[in-house]
């Protein structure tokens, strides 16, 4: 668990990120925030370093080689030549010296999708996380990102198992420990397309002091300061506040019987919105202000 503010930056991605600048996604030709190789080009900042190490780390998946393979073209489109790719299938492998050492010179680290409870386990208490968590603490050049189940390991708290059915079921979820890059949170990613706000809303109810980001598909969230978040990408980033529940039946409700939740509160974030965690706060992008002051204006 992280416990100090990080110097750090986060980009939490919902999976299916374009990675081809072609890639056939159904909201190419609807919406105009959609941008090729966006959500990968955030993980090296706008200011010409695109030589800086990236090491790709694919324990989550069972296909690593394919993996790595489809992420080396990506990359290679956008134009970061330097990338790199660790495969650690055991605990041994994650307290490798020569793996730490990588990791100590890279600029960033992206966890591929997969298996999120394979990917925490096998980390877990590393010198290799140990690593990764104490260089996103205190080096403000350092990124670290995550997709699909890469993005929901992030947390301290994280959704191994659920189910998305049409009723919210009582004990259809079950939660583990995460990597601890945030506290305060439970992720959830492919939110909209795989029809997941059940299952996170089931995750918060159990869990009520947290935030619940559900992310879509080709969309991020960019985390800094531990606290300031920022969505970006074509789709949205929605977030559940179950701060303020009022009346659920959770804590009585037998095994697979309907859950309800009074006053659970949403969120729905698109390109250029914010939210700050701590303080629970919607954050209107820059564009959305300016727009509104120029409509004030002219009325």
């Amino acid at each position: 668990m992280i416990t100090t503010k990080p110097k750090g930056k986060l980009l939490l991605i919902g999976g299916a990120e374009d990675k081809a600048g072609t890639q056939d996604l159904e909201i190419i030709d609807k919406n105009r925030d959609f941008k090729p190789l966006e959500i990968l080009s955030k993980l090296i900042p706008d200011n010409g370093a695109k030589k800086q190490s990236v090491e790709i780390i694919t324990t989550a998946s069972c296909v690593p080689g394919d993996v790595a393979k489809t992420y080396k073209e990506a990359f290679d489109n956008i134009g970061f030549g330097n990338v790199h790719f660790i495969h650690m299938g055991n605990n041994e492998d994650a307290n490798n010296p020569e793996f730490v050492k990588r990791i100590e010179k890279a600029h960033a680290v992206f966890f591929t999708g997969g298996d999120q409870f394979r990917l925490s386990t096998i980390l877990g208490n590393t010198a290799v996380l140990n690593t990764i968590c104490r260089r996103y603490v205190n080096d403000k050049d350092f990124t670290v990102a995550g997709t699909s189940a890469g993005a929901m390991a992030a947390a301290t708290l994280m959704i191994y198992e659920g189910q998305t059915n049409e009723a919210l079921l009582s004990g259809d979820i079950k939660i583990s420990s995460g990597l601890g890059l945030i506290d305060g949170c439970i992720i959830d990613t492919h939110f909209i397309k795989r029809g997941r706000f059940g299952r996170l809303s089931h995750a918060i109810v159990m869990n009520p002091t947290c935030i619940g980001i559900g992310i879509g598909e080709d969309t991020a969230l960019i985390i800094t300061d531990g606290n300031h978040a920022e969505c970006r990408g074509s789709g949205m980033v929605i977030i559940i506040d179950g701060q303020d529940i009022q009346h659920t039946n959770i804590a009585y409700a037998e095994d697979k019987c309907p859950l309800n939740i009074e006053n659970l509160k949403v969120h729905i974030l698109s390109n250029g919105t914010g939210f700050l965690l701590k303080e629970r706060k919607f954050l209107a992008a820059k564009k959305d202000l300016q727009a509104e002051r120029a409509a004030m204006q002219k009325n």
